[in-house]
């Protein structure tokens, strides 16, 4: 049903309109503004690694986005990063083909042994998704947003 590849610049605009609102997007990336734009995407790609997508094979259309970041060779840990899926898709596969994708590619392609994620304390549905996918919290992160502060749960999870 899914297939995967690496971002493509005609992809951009499709991924803009999966956040569906400013509190959501805060999920995807607290540094983003809405509404999510092109060039936003575009700007943090300069230290990202492995831009991807997930397509509906039969739609041929991109129905998921992930980045990885914060790689560290010595401590062979990465970061999963700007994780967003269609509305559409969501509840129907595509979120954990996405992980399963990004998983093997921190492990194979950068040789990372963890790999780590903030989800906020708000996303009760990402937290309880990657409890599922076997993420265990060992941190968290507070920050100041626009007068609101956004807690961010650090999560981590062994890929040998």
């Amino acid at each position: 049903m899914y297939t995967h590849r690496n971002l493509e610049h005609m992809d951009l605009e499709v991924i803009c309109t999966f956040p569906q609102a400013a509190d959501e997007l805060v999920y995807i990336s607290p540094k983003f503004q809405y509404p999510l734009t092109p060039d936003q995407i575009l700007a943090l790609l300069k230290d990202r690694f492995e831009p991807t997508v997930i397509l509906d094979r039969a739609a041929d259309e991109v129905v998921a986005y992930a980045n990885i970041y914060g790689y560290d060779a010595e401590a062979r840990t990465c970061w999963l990063g700007n994780v967003v899926v269609s509305p559409q898709y969501r509840g129907r596969g595509a979120s954990q083909f996405l992980l399963d994708v990004m998983l093997n590619k921190a492990k194979s392609v950068l040789g990372a042994e963890t790999i780590r994620l903030a989800c906020h304390n708000t996303n009760s549905r990402g937290l309880a998704f990657y409890v599922k996918y076997g993420f265990k919290p060992y941190d968290i992160h507070i920050t100041e947003q626009a007068e609101r502060k956004l807690i961010a749960i650090h999560m981590s999870k062994q890929l040998v």
